[in-house]
């Protein structure tokens, strides 16, 4: 899948580099569609859904908090 992002974000370089701009912009956009597809599929879990396990911040523990507002 990494390699269709690639290979649509070079044709869309050598596009632009030959004239072709609008077409160009057409598959620079499907590049992006293409890339956040990957995005969203690697970051799919069916036990979580849609997760990103190293961004928890549900576990972070409570401060706790004094009276001079020191830990």
């Amino acid at each position: 899948m990494m390699l269709a992002v690639f290979v649509a974000m070079s044709c869309a370089l050598v596009l632009a580099y030959l004239g072709q701009c609008r077409l160009s912009v057409v598959v620079l956009l499907v590049c992006f569609v293409l890339a956040v597809k990957l995005f969203l599929w690697e970051i799919y879990s069916p036990e979580y859904g849609f997760r990103m396990p190293w961004i928890q911040t549900d576990l972070v523990p409570e401060h706790k908090h004094t009276e001079d507002g020191l830990v």
